[in-house]
């Protein structure tokens, strides 16, 4: 589309412990640019589906068209990532949660705890990005000023062992709403699969290289999404590389402003 700002390819990839078990998928994302007053708006989110629940796949498929939706129609009426506060988003998660609610009673479930999933999304305009996290995953960042990568929303563990918080949680969804002001130049979303390549939990920061390298096949690149280099990127999502690194399902947007 012309005035296009932002190049980016996506792609998922199911866990070899999951093909093990003859699973597929539970991870879901997306990423659209759209125009308004405020000039672009990138849209990015990624959602994975819990594995102990039997409907995740469904729940993090609504999440991610939940999200977009909301974030396409704050957008397109004007709205700014720094209007992005815990009310718009309380509100965004209730209509996820509604819109679960009633897939539940499509598949005759009284609970959303089947359709657990996580919810990681993020809006960027010139001026800043926000992050609405509710889970574990990540969204990486750099601002056109530095080289440095920044993680604005750490990833959140669960009470028990390799577990953490879902949109379907009750009462309430434990939520992280970050704002970055500045001229972000790259960001990149990614489920819990590839934070042990991505992150350095020790220091609670990014691990720079993994992006530089990740964002090469990328850096000239003209706007719009790519297909090919998507393709190519779920390749390298299923390659031993990665895989003996990681059994679990994987998903991963990344997006550089043009």
């Amino acid at each position: 589309m012309k005035g296009d700002r932002w190049s980016w390819i996506g792609a998922s990839s199911t866990g070899t412990s999951h093909l093990a078990s003859g699973l597929g998928c539970d991870d879901a994302g997306a990423c659209v640019e759209t125009f308004s007053e405020n000039g672009s708006t990138l849209i990015c989110v990624v959602s994975d589906g819990a594995g102990s629940a039997a409907l995740s796949r469904i729940g993090s498929h609504i999440v991610v068209r939940g999200f977009c939706r909301s974030a396409l129609k704050f957008a397109r009426s004007g709205g700014r990532p720094k209007d992005l506060d815990r009310e718009v988003a309380f509100n965004w998660l209730d209509d996820i949660r509604d819109r679960i609610e009633r897939a539940a009673s499509q598949e005759g479930t009284p609970s959303r705890r089947p359709f657990a999933a996580t919810l990681l999304g993020c809006i960027v305009q010139t001026d800043g990005i926000a992050v609405l996290h509710v889970g574990d995953g990540a969204c990486a960042l750099r601002l056109r000023s530095e080289q440095e990568w920044h993680v604005p929303s750490w990833p959140a563990q669960g009470e028990f062992a390799s577990t953490t918080n879902f949109v379907t949680d009750d009462p309430k969804p434990s939520a992280n709403i970050v704002y970055v002001g500045g001229d972000v130049a790259e960001v990149a979303l990614f489920t819990d699969g590839l934070e042990r390549l991505a992150l350095k939990f020790a220091e609670k920061k990014a691990f720079t290289p993994f992006f530089t390298s990740m964002f090469h096949a990328i850096s000239t690149q003209a706007p719009g999404r790519h297909k090919q280099l998507s393709r190519e990127l779920r390749s390298f999502l299923h390659s031993n590389v990665v895989t003996k690194r990681t059994d679990d399902d994987k998903t991963l947007i990344m997006a550089r402003q043009y």
